[in-house]
């Protein structure tokens, strides 16, 4: 272990942010600790069901405070995603081969979670399985989906908004709730902010880039803004306090974006530029660091194969013969709560031979094909897998 740390440390140019990437990783794993915590699969009558514990439970509603966690990927995003392109045109490069090598990472490892959960619902289907637990666990796979259409629609107009004051997209947002909730406009209307609210942070991140947004004055700034603009919309707007989406809730936060959750995740960008300083003095140390490199060298395999590891240890559990609690039980009281923190680690060694299986696909293969794939270059410290670099989710790097 202490040969692969020195070895990523080592492979680690001196110019880069490492904090950056720390933070990359923070917001992915915020997601995955969010619906392992906020998402139970009730077994009932037969069926399998959705469920949150926030629909039981309003007071743990500051929960979602600190998994939702998008803005901050968003951030990092846009930062990534200028600089990266400001380079490609002064290297010469095309706009086309600077966004294909782009997004090619991205929905590599798409297609093998969306050929190996087709062969997985058809087997259901054959083997019996009812129609309404497949689509409860199809959509559980494919919702999370959206955020990477986004991210990727975003990642392609990077020319365009590079330069766009993050002021003109978050004004979007506050007109669309105006006419949908104040003046009782259509409901549909909403989903312009999922383009649009995404777009604040992220140009938010492009203008991080051309260094107007990194100070601390702009995190104190977003983070007291921010926070105070959100405490007033849920206090006095009707929002809801929970910034993910709860069922049967009349509002949700998430799906569609609100203002409530575009004011709170410039709260979190605040918070995130506020914490870069520590956060370098703290991965400097090459142990820090080596854990958040192998994060980011993995962040799409890991969010994209989470929710599959949690299905995998609830169907298991049903094997048992019974249900078993926060796994199978409703999620109606604090024992549900224990019972789910017990359950993270299982749900973590199963992410973990998720990884195992799937990785390669966000990895690629070395140039050259063939047996290159299996030398032991493609280990974790050896060779282009150890370059912190390329850990990132489509990312060319944060330099």
């Amino acid at each position: 272990m202490r040969d692969l740390v020195r070895r990523i440390d080592a492979a680690t140019p001196p110019g880069r942010d490492r904090a950056v990437d720390a933070l990359r990783a923070f917001a992915i794993l915020g997601v995955v600790l969010g619906h392992w915590l906020v998402t139970a699969l009730v077994a009932d009558s037969g069926t399998v069901r959705a469920a949150s514990p926030l629909q039981f439970t309003p007071g743990l509603a500051p929960v979602s405070w600190l998994v939702q966690t998008l803005a901050v990927f968003f951030l990092v995003g846009g930062r990534v995603a200028a600089r990266s392109h400001a380079s490609a045109v002064v290297r010469g490069e095309t706009y086309g081969r600077w966004l294909r090598a782009r997004l090619a990472r991205l929905f590599r490892p798409v297609a093998a979670l969306l050929v190996v959960w087709a062969a997985a619902v058809g087997g259901m289907l054959v083997s019996g399985v009812g129609p309404d637990t497949v689509y409860t666990l199809g959509k559980l796979v494919l919702s999370p989906l959206w955020f990477l259409l986004v991210f990727a629609a975003l990642t392609a107009a990077t020319p365009l908004v590079a330069k766009l004051h993050p002021l003109w997209p978050l004004a979007v947002v506050l007109h669309v709730d105006l006419i949908r909730f104040g003046l009782d406009g259509p409901a549909a209307l909403g989903w312009i902010n999922v383009a649009a609210g995404w777009l604040v942070p992220y140009c938010l991140g492009a203008a991080w880039a051309r260094g107007r947004a990194g100070g601390r004055a702009t995190g104190w700034a977003l983070l007291l803004g921010g926070a105070s603009a959100t405490a007033l919309l849920v206090a006095f707007a009707g929002y809801p306090a929970a910034m993910v989406g709860v069922p049967g809730a009349a509002i949700s936060n998430l799906n569609p974006p609100t203002l409530a959750a575009v004011t709170f995740g410039l709260a979190q960008c605040g918070a995130a530029l506020l914490l870069l300083g520590p956060l370098r003095r703290v991965l400097a140390r090459p142990a820090a660091w080596a854990a958040v490199a192998l994060v980011n060298l993995s962040a799409m395999t890991i969010f994209l194969w989470h929710q599959t590891a949690m299905m995998a240890v609830t169907a298991t559990g049903l094997l048992t013969g019974g249900a078993l609690p926060g796994l199978h039980t409703l999620p109606d009281g604090p024992g549900w709560i224990l019972a789910r923190l017990a359950w993270l680690p299982v749900f973590g060694a199963a992410l973990l031979i998720c990884w195992a299986a799937f990785r390669t696909y966000e990895q690629g293969r070395p140039r050259g094909g063939g047996r290159a794939a299996n030398r032991p270059a493609r280990r974790p410290g050896h060779g282009a897998a150890a370059r912190p670099p390329k850990v990132d989710l489509g990312m060319r790097g944060t330099r």
